[in-house]
């Protein structure tokens, strides 16, 4: 046991940040004398925490859920995209562009940290949880709920490396000496179901180990989990493996993916029962009654007042949580997410790395979303699509939506723009002259994240006021610096930006991150596990019996009301219409309405590539040329800047390859039973 515990701990000093006490205790003699000995280690509560402080470093870097593309691209698909680190603009730059991650141009020596992260992290975390319970300076729910903590944390590893590279080895939970050979500690692939089915099993055992102590914990930043994080994640896993991919995937690409042995990885067999047992795991999150969407009060006067939806005569009759009649929907969304709120005064957070994201976190994605005339690289965009995607606040299609893609409804996109007179009378709010009115009357989430041509930035952190509270124009040859520039790589290719994490008094002025206001990573939100909740129920044709967390047992069915459950909170968050009778009574056009509702809630957060491959919806999707403004015309010119071209510097494709992520060729020589992903290759 001893000799299984310094290798494990020798992969601990393999890891960059250690506390000075353990790694001045790992450096000296008296290491090497009893070789970290259990009892050292586990019996001591400080030693036992900083081993758990270690694992928990594993889902940093690119294991982060939500981050700039120096960690993951996995926040960038055909919503958002960036536009720096491109070798087309600058020779210079020799790293992973947008257009080489949307044209599957990286390799199997690409973003791997992932997954030797991710095992290491998944050895000490087993190492932990067979070990804890030595300690003689905890409570017996102390012991439990650090024990459910390391199992989170393994099993939130691995739900990391299943989705980027699909099915994976799962290590035995005893009895593995990783001071044998290469060929003993092979472990071939598990099939998905397998690595879903253990890891939703782990997770529910977590949340009972830390439903003592960990139920209420706030969330302050340091990455530790709740029984409602273990939770979620659990209904995220089945989620997953209730969709398409994974369930009945008929496809010549599943039929590729296979073991060593030649055994199917992605099952052929459908399984509806599968979505029942994702819904229900969504109604353990919600029933526990600990998490609740972010409201923020509506304002009736002042520079920032709310602006109200029109009436619907059915939310807007009502206060928070029947209706919108007493909250801002525009401020209710965005201080979810642009530093507004701590961490643990989010009611709505139920996982987050806090703001410790290195030097890649959502920061950074704001430095790159800010406007050059901040300072800001300004090379984070939205796609025409995306923008489309937005309602009216009304609740209608905005005119013209999807026209260029072929889906429009044969209505035309607006003209004209806010005039002096228009603005001073308070119309097109919260629109300033001179903008488009494409761009008018649009629901409050659009406001909240969208940077359109015209849009007003506060920059409060700017040192000189003249420099505050700018309208910032996308034109080519702005005077402000902010449009298309053939000299360099930071403008907008699609000329829309990026407000979604952007607090009121953010700016990059000097190049100083420490005027971004540190904002809390999303990882797992609760309008998420809503929005999960309504999709499983909306795929169910029959009722099934399914044992919630606490073992009574829930109908679970398509009952439109349950379907609703999920649905309401967040229109009305968003101060938006609900759907139509018609919509929820067809199962297609619900599931039509619930992927676009999640494009537009989610935006940004690291869902919809994923999203994407599991609903099978990526081949179309992730392959549609990308629209945007004609970024090449000037303010004379400005009819031409708003009708949609397609960009010619975003590149789009998807081919087979492109499902999951390459395992590098290190891990494939290391271990013989591993297979490929299909589409890539493997070097002997």
């Amino acid at each position: 046991m001893q000799k299984k515990l310094y290798i494990a701990c020798l992969l601990i000093l393999s890891t960059s940040i250690i506390s000075s006490c353990v790694k001045d205790y790992l450096n000296s003699d008296q290491y090497f004398k009893d070789r970290l000995t259990t009892d050292k280690v586990f019996k001591s509560k400080v030693y036992s925490e900083q081993w758990l402080a270690h694992v928990f470093e594993e889902l940093k870097g690119e294991n982060a859920d939500v981050s700039s593309k120096g960690n993951t691209p996995f926040s960038f698909a055909d919503d958002m995209f960036y536009g720096d680190r491109d070798k087309d603009f600058d020779p210079s730059k020799n790293e992973l562009s947008y257009n080489m991650f949307k044209m599957g141009e990286y390799n199997e020596g690409d973003k791997q940290n992932s997954w030797s992260q991710a095992y290491r992290g998944i050895r000490n975390a087993s190492t932990f949880i067979h070990n804890i319970g030595l300690n003689l300076e905890m409570s017996a729910d102390e012991i439990d709920d650090y024990r459910g903590q390391a199992r989170f944390a393994r099993a939130y590893l691995y739900w990391i490396l299943l989705r980027k590279y699909g099915p994976i080895p799962l290590l035995p939970d005893e009895g593995l000496d990783y001071t044998d050979s290469y060929d003993a500690l092979s472990i071939p692939r598990s099939s998905y179901e397998s690595c879903a089915e253990f890891i939703a099993n782990e997770m529910l055992q977590a949340a009972k180990e830390m439903e003592a102590i960990g139920t209420n914990r706030g969330q302050d930043g340091s990455a530790r989990p709740t029984a409602g994080a273990a939770l979620t994640t659990r209904a995220k896993v089945l989620l997953f493996s209730a969709s398409p991919l994974a369930n009945g995937n008929n496809s010549a690409f599943a039929a590729r993916l296979v073991d060593d042995k030649g055994n199917r990885l992605l099952s052929a067999e459908f399984k509806e029962e599968k979505w029942a047992k994702a819904a229900a795991a969504a109604r353990d999150v919600i029933e526990m009654g600990v998490y609740q969407l972010y409201t923020a009060p509506f304002q009736e006067t002042g520079n920032d007042a709310s602006v109200k939806p029109p009436a619907d005569n059915n939310f807007s009759e009502q206060n928070w949580p029947l209706g919108w009649a007493n909250i801002d929907p525009a401020k209710s969304y965005a201080q979810v997410f642009d530093g507004t709120l701590q961490a643990s005064g989010n009611p709505e957070l139920i996982f987050t790395r806090g703001n410790n994201q290195l030097g890649e976190g959502i920061n950074a994605m704001v430095a790159h979303q800010l406007p050059r005339s901040a300072t800001g690289w300004n090379t984070h965009g939205l796609t025409q699509k995306l923008v489309d995607a937005y309602y009216m606040n009304d609740g209608k299609d905005a005119p013209g939506k999807d026209k260029e893609i072929g889906r429009g409804n044969g209505s035309n996109r607006l003209t004209g723009y806010v005039t002096l007179e228009d603005y001073e009378a308070g119309k097109f709010k919260p629109l300033r002259t001179g903008v488009s009115l494409q761009y008018a009357n649009r629901e409050p989430r659009f406001y909240a994240s969208v940077a359109y041509n015209g849009s007003f930035w506060t920059l409060l952190n700017e040192t000189q006021e003249r420099n505050r509270n700018q309208q910032v124009f996308y034109y080519r040859d702005n005077a402000q610096g902010n449009g298309f520039n053939s000299s360099n790589a930071y403008w907008l290719r699609t000329g829309f930006g990026v407000k979604k994490f952007v607090h009121p008094s953010d700016t990059y002025e000097g190049g100083s991150m420490a005027r971004i206001v540190s904002k809390a990573e999303p990882a797992l939100r609760y309008a998420d596990v809503l929005l999960m909740y309504a999709e499983a129920l909306n795929e169910l044709t029959g009722t099934y019996s399914i044992p919630s967390w606490k073992g009574n047992n829930y109908s679970i069915s398509r009952d439109i009301h349950e379907i609703q459950r999920g649905i309401h909170p967040i229109r009305i968050r968003a101060g938006v219409p609900d759907y139509s009778n018609s919509t929820y009574n067809n199962k297609d056009e619900m599931r039509k309405t619930i992927k676009r509702e999640r494009f537009i809630e989610l935006m940004g957060e690291g869902h919809r590539y994923f999203d994407l491959r599991r609903w099978m919806d990526a081949p179309v999707e992730e392959a549609l040329p990308i629209y945007g403004c004609n970024v090449l015309m000037n303010v004379n010119e400005r009819d031409l800047f708003h009708q949609p071209i397609a960009v010619w510097s975003l590149k789009t494709t998807f081919a087979d390859k492109m499902w999951f992520w390459p395992i590098s060729h290190t891990e494939l020589k290391q271990n013989h039973r591993l297979t490929q992903n299909p589409g890539w290759t493997y070097n002997d």
